[in-house]
C-alpha cells in the first residue's frame, strides 16, 4: 500500500491543520453517507477520488465517509470547510456546497499521488488523520486562457478545469475572441464563424530585426454552443465559474473580417489577422455597431450564466477614430474632448446594457483611461492601477503582468521554449505577488476581489505547451491567493516538491524544479518591466 504524503504537502496550504496521528484506510468496502444537500458533492467524490483509485465509494446510510452541509459553519463563507480524518471515519462539513467541493480536493491531495492517476485495480489507500479548518483569503482566484489565438479542443478545456479545481482556483476566464480568431458561434452573425474562426497562417516567434516570419499552416476552430454549455456545467460541478470574454472595441480584426461594415472603413475587406501584437483596426461608433455588440452579448449571456461578462477594452488604438469624420462628429455631438474619449463612452454604453441585463461588466483597465463606475476592473499594467481603481470605488481583480502573465519565460535558462518577449516571470515572483498590499488602507484592500494568472497563447500552441508554461507557476498563485499572508516561500517550495508527484500522476508536463526555476527575484520592480535573478 503506497504511503501518503505528509499533510503539510497540501497545496494550497490550509488555514488551520492539526495532525491527529494514525491513518484512515479507504478500500472497496468503504461507503459514503451524503446528508441532504451533499449528494452532488458525493457524486464528485466518486468521480475524482473513487474512480481513479479503483474504489466504488457506494452510497450508504451507515457510510464511514460523511459529507454534510452544516449551517454552524456559516462563518467560513461560501468556500470554507471543515475536514476531520480519524482512524475509523472521515467527516467533511461546510455551510455551502462549494465548500464541500473544496474539501474534496483536499481529500484528493491527502491520498498518495498514485491514487490520482487512474487505472488502479482497487486495493486500499491510506490517508493521514488530520483536522482541517480552511477558508480562502480572497473570493476571486482565477486563470485566463486565450483560445482565440490558439484554439484548443473542448476536451482539453475540461482537463484544464480539473487542474484548476485541484488547486482550488474558482474562475476560468475564457478569452474567446481577438484579432486572430473568433471561437463562439453567434446565430445572428454566422460569418463570425464561417470567416472569423479561420486565419490563413500564423506569425512564428517574436518580430525580429528583419520583420515577422510566418508559417504556412491555416489555423481554425470554434466551439458549439452545446459544447460551451457543457463546459459551464462541468466547471460548476467542480465549483468553478466560467467567465467569457468578448473583446471590444479593439482586438476585433476577426469580427471585422467577417463584417467589415462594423468598422471605420466599411468598404475595406480585411483578413483575420495573422500577426501578434496590437492591431489598429477597431470597431466604429455608429449605431449598427452597438446593435452588433448587444446581439452578441445576448447570445453570450444565454450560454454563460456567470455574474460577470468580460468585454476587454484594452489596447485600443484610437487612430481610426481620429481619422474618421463620422467618429469625430460623434465625439463632438457627445461633447467629448476628442475621439480618444469615445473609448470610455463606448465601454459605458455596453456596460450599462450588461447592468440592465443583471450582469456585472468586467474590463481591463488601461493607461490614461478610466472605466465607468459600474465596472469591476482587471488591472494588468502596474500596481498603481489597482490601487487607483480601488480608490475610485471599483471592485478590482489585480493581475499585474510582471507577476501573473505565464506566457513570459520561467527563467533565464537559454533552453526555455520561445515565450513572450520580455524578462522572465519566475516562480518566486508569482508566489510573492500581493494583489492588495498590507500598507494600503483597509477600505481599498477590501475592494480587491483577488487575482488570476493569464496565459496568452501566441507562443503556446498545444496543451503540452500550455501546461509547461502554466506549471508550477499556477501552483504558486493558487497557494498565495488561497492562503494570503499565510503563504511563505520556503514552505511553498517544500510542499511543491511533494506536489510534483501529483502533477506527474496526472500527466502534467510541468517545468522541472531546479536552481534556475527556484531562484529568487531581486532589485528590479515588476512595474519597471524588467527583472533579474540571483545566480
Amino acid at each position: 500500500m503506497p504511503a501518503p504524503h505528509p499533510a503539510p504537502s497540501l497545496l494550497p496550504h490550509p488555514g488551520k491543520l492539526s495532525s491527529l496521528g494514525g491513518r484512515l484506510t479507504l478500500d472497496r468496502d468503504t461507503t459514503v453517507r451524503a446528508l441532504p444537500g451533499a449528494e452532488q458533492a458525493a457524486d464528485l467524490l466518486r468521480t475524482l477520488v473513487g474512480h481513479p483509485a479503483g474504489l466504488p465509494l457506494t452510497p450508504s446510510p451507515a457510510g464511514r465517509v460523511v459529507l454534510a452541509l452544516d449551517d454552524r459553519l456559516g462563518g467560513l463563507g461560501e468556500e470554507g470547510y471543515g475536514l476531520t480524518v480519524a482512524p475509523q471515519a472521515l467527516q467533511l462539513r461546510a455551510a455551502h456546497r462549494t465548500g464541500l467541493l473544496r474539501g474534496i480536493q483536499t481529500i484528493r491531495q491527502l491520498l498518495p499521488a498514485e491514487a490520482l492517476s487512474g487505472g488502479a485495480a482497487g486495493g486500499s489507500w491510506e490517508l493521514p488523520c488530520v483536522e482541517i479548518t480552511d477558508v480562502p483569503d480572497r473570493p476571486w482566484r482565477g486563470a485566463m486562457l486565450d483560445v482565440a489565438r490558439r484554439f484548443q479542443p473542448i476536451g482539453y478545456l475540461h482537463r484544464y478545469v480539473d487542474l484548476l479545481a485541484l488547486h482550488k482556483l474558482n474562475v476560468l476566464h475564457l478569452h474567446l475572441t481577438d484579432d486572430q480568431g473568433w471561437r463562439m458561434p453567434v446565430d445572428a452573425y454566422p460569418r463570425l464563424i464561417s470567416v472569423g474562426s479561420r486565419r490563413a497562417r500564423s506569425q512564428k516567434g517574436p518580430t525580429g530585426p528583419d520583420g515577422a516570419h510566418f508559417d504556412a499552416v491555416a489555423h481554425e476552430g470554434h466551439y458549439t454552443k452545446a459544447e460551451l454549455r457543457g463546459l459551464v456545467r462541468y466547471a460548476a460541478e467542480r465549483g468553478i465559474t466560467v467567465v467569457p470574454e468578448i473583446e471590444m472595441p479593439g482586438h476585433v480584426r476577426a469580427a471585422l473580417a467577417a463584417y467589415p461594415e462594423l468598422g471605420n472603413h466599411p468598404g475595406r475587406q480585411l483578413d483575420v489577422w495573422t500577426r501578434w501584437g496590437v492591431c489598429d483596426t477597431i470597431l466604429g461608433v455608429h449605431e449598427e455597431v452597438f446593435d452588433f455588440c448587444r446581439a452578441v452579448l445576448e447570445e453570450v449571456m444565454d450560454v454563460f450564466p456567470s455574474p460577470y461578462i468580460h468585454i476587454g477594452g484594452e489596447e485600443c488604438p484610437t487612430t481610426e477614430w481620429e481619422d474618421s469624420p463620422a467618429a469625430r462628429e460623434r465625439a463632438a455631438a457627445l461633447g467629448l474632448a476628442g475621439p480618444a474619449d469615445l473609448h470610455g463612452w463606448f465601454m459605458g454604453r455596453i456596460g450599462a446594457f450588461l447592468v440592465e441585463r443583471g450582469r456585472i461588466p468586467l474590463g481591463w483597465v488601461e493607461n490614461g483611461a478610466e472605466l465607468p463606475p459600474e465596472f469591476t476592473v482587471m488591472t494588468w499594467r502596474d500596481g498603481t492601477h489597482a490601487r487607483a481603481a480601488a480608490r475610485r470605488g471599483h471592485q478590482v481583480i489585480a493581475a499585474h503582468h510582471r507577476a501573473t502573465y505565464l506566457d513570459y519565460a520561467q527563467s533565464t535558462d537559454p533552453s526555455e521554449p520561445v515565450a513572450q518577449p520580455g524578462a522572465p516571470v519566475p516562480l518566486h515572483t508569482v508566489h510573492g505577488y500581493e494583489p492588495a498590499p498590507h500598507d494600503w488602507p483597509e477600505e481599498e484592500r477590501a475592494r480587491v476581489l483577488g487575482t488570476q494568472v493569464q496565459l496568452w497563447t501566441e507562443y503556446a500552441r498545444t496543451p503540452e505547451e500550455i501546461e509547461y508554461l502554466s506549471f508550477p507557476r499556477l501552483c504558486a498563485l493558487a497557494d498565495r491567493s488561497w492562503s494570503g499572508g499565510r503563504g511563505d516561500w520556503p514552505g511553498f517550495v517544500e510542499r511543491l516538491h511533494h506536489h510534483t508527484a501529483r502533477l506527474d500522476a496526472l500527466g502534467v508536463p510541468y517545468r522541472p524544479l531546479d536552481a534556475r526555476s527556484l531562484a529568487t527575484a531581486v532589485s528590479a520592480s515588476p512595474s519597471a518591466g524588467t527583472a533579474r535573478l540571483h545566480p
